[in-house]
Parts: structure tokens; sequence; C-alpha cells
């Protein structure tokens, strides 16, 4: 059965990632596209600059977190080098970003094992990073966790089993997390492709319908309300 597919069938039976309602709490979908005028006008390689304008507008919408991005064209990305490339940058991101204050709890949507995790230091990058294989129906897949905080590592080692709904890390702050405003990127993988502890978040124009197979809309695995997801 395709990943996506099965997915949709377990839907209902996930626990939730973040601590979020999404059907009680509000929350606020972000533009990060070069759509939206805002970002020409700030510096978004100044972490502190980008937080500010990002949590300004949460605070600002009365929301408990900012969320969005699976295959959105993201124009944040132009201005860091860790995406850049000779024949043609990456831009399209391949799952969905929760903004929330550093420290936020990070949970499990189901059982698994720990497949591999490093910190991925690098500016732009993931920062501390967490990968958990998860088996449905004797198909294997995986569920990535990125920008964590480095005490999220702690006590990790490959194949350590995770229970359904386990807390398994937090939100990392800057520099430690990537340098990036606080966040979660939550990902799901057909398959690793030989990777560990690292795979592709973000992919170029030209690859987002090979992605989209092998990265599936995480959105199904958080359930994030249809009314604020396009």
């Amino acid at each position: 059965m395709e990943l996506n597919t099965l997915l949709k069938k377990y839907q209902h039976e996930f626990a939730a990632v973040v601590p979020f309602n999404w059907q009680s709490d509000k929350v606020l979908k972000l533009d990060l596209t070069a759509g939206n005028p805002d970002l020409h006008t700030i510096d978004l390689n100044d972490t502190k600059v980008f937080e500010a304008y990002l949590f300004g507008k949460i605070k600002q919408a009365n929301a408990v977190c900012g969320f969005g991005g699976y295959m959105e064209n993201r124009y944040i990305y132009q201005k860091r080098d860790h995406f850049q490339h000779s024949d043609e940058s990456r831009s399209i991101h391949l799952g969905v970003d929760i903004w929330a204050k550093a420290g936020t709890p990070v949970f499990t949507p189901l059982a698994g094992k720990i497949h591999s995790f490093q910190n991925n230091d690098n500016f732009g990058d993931y920062g501390p990073t967490i990968i958990v294989e998860h088996e449905l129906e004797n198909t294997i897949f995986f569920t990535l966790y990125g920008h964590l905080d480095l005490a999220s590592l702690n006590g990790l080692f490959e194949g350590k089993f995770i229970e359904k709904g386990q807390r398994i890390a937090s939100f990392g702050d800057y520099p430690v997390n990537g340098n990036w405003p606080p966040h979660l990127h939550f990902q799901v993988i057909s398959e690793m492709q030989g990777k560990k502890g690292d795979f592709w978040g973000v992919c170029k124009p030209s690859e987002k319908d090979k992605f989209s197979i092998i990265c599936p809309d995480a959105n199904i695995v958080l359930k994030l309300d249809e009314k604020f997801y396009e």
C-alpha cells in the first residue's frame, strides 16, 4: 500500500507530536514564500530579527504557535548558503514546521525505534536531529525531528524502543538549532536512501515530484485541522 494511503488509514490512531490542540487552540499559518512582502524588508540571516518577526506575528494573532511549509517554495532559503548549489538552489520545503518557544516538548506519534541521530551543526541546517523508524502493515517508514536542543540527543542509541506518545525531544534555541527561530521541523520519509541522522528537508524545485513521493505530507500524521491547512 502506498505510504500516503497507509498513513491516512491510521491517522486517527496517531498521538500528538506537540502539546497543542488543533481543534481548540488558535494557530497561525505563516507564509515564508517570496509572495510575502514582509520578508523582503528584514535581514533573514539575522536570527534574532527573523525570530522577532515570526513570533510577533504569532503574538499579534493571539495564537499558540505558527505552522506551515509542506511543499512551500520558500524565499527564506535564498539568504542561507546551506541551500545554494551551482546548478539549482533548494527551496521546496519537505516537512511541516511548527514555530513555538524553545523548550516545547516533542512526542512520537506512534511506537518505533531510533533509526539514527546526530547534531547537524551548520548555519541553516537542522542542528540536533532525531529519526525514528516505524512499521505499519509491514511497511517501514520514518519520522524526522529537526531543530531540537542538544539534551534531546542524550541517552539515545540506534535501535532504542520508543513508545507511542513518548516525549523524545524539545524545541531548541539558536544558535544550537541550526541558527533558526525556535521551531520543530517534522517530516515523514518512506526510505532513508542510506542516510543516517540527516535527510533532505528542502529540495530543488525540479525534484519536487520525486520528493513528494519519498516524503508524503507530514500533516497527515500531525492532524492539523484542514481549515488551517491547504
